[in-house]
């Protein structure tokens, strides 16, 4: 089970900490994803981060601003963002993928938390 958090309304440039909290697994044994779908558009892939190894990938989009890690004690992988956009509004989620290994197609992951709103005004 995932738990998503830490959206709000935030002004262009602003910041905001999404948090996403595991139970029932270890995430040394899985890979988290982070994804987020804009009214009107497909769901994209932000940042993966292996459970395994900790590496990290980031959509072009998201590059610089925006940063994954995760606690494994605390089960909770988190994404800083920073210089937060307009576009970067939408329902953001976290999916778990049975394999530590990065994938960015959502359909690797197979459970997924219920999703947390950012909104970014301009």
């Amino acid at each position: 089970q995932l738990q998503a958090s830490g959206g709000g309304l935030v002004q262009a440039g602003g910041s905001l900490r999404l948090s996403c909290v595991a139970s029932g697994f270890r995430l040394e044994d899985y890979a988290i994803g982070w994804f987020r779908q804009a009214p009107g558009k497909e769901r994209e892939v932000v940042s993966c981060i292996s459970g395994s190894d900790g590496s990290i990938t980031y959509a072009d989009s998201v590059k610089g601003r925006f940063t994954a890690s995760s606690d494994n004690a605390k089960k909770t992988v988190y994404l800083q963002m920073n210089g937060l956009k307009p576009e970067d509004t939408a329902v953001y989620y976290c999916g778990a993928r049975t394999d530590p290994r990065i994938t960015s197609s959502e359909n690797g992951y197979k459970y997924w938390g219920q999703g947390t709103l950012v909104t970014v005004s301009s």
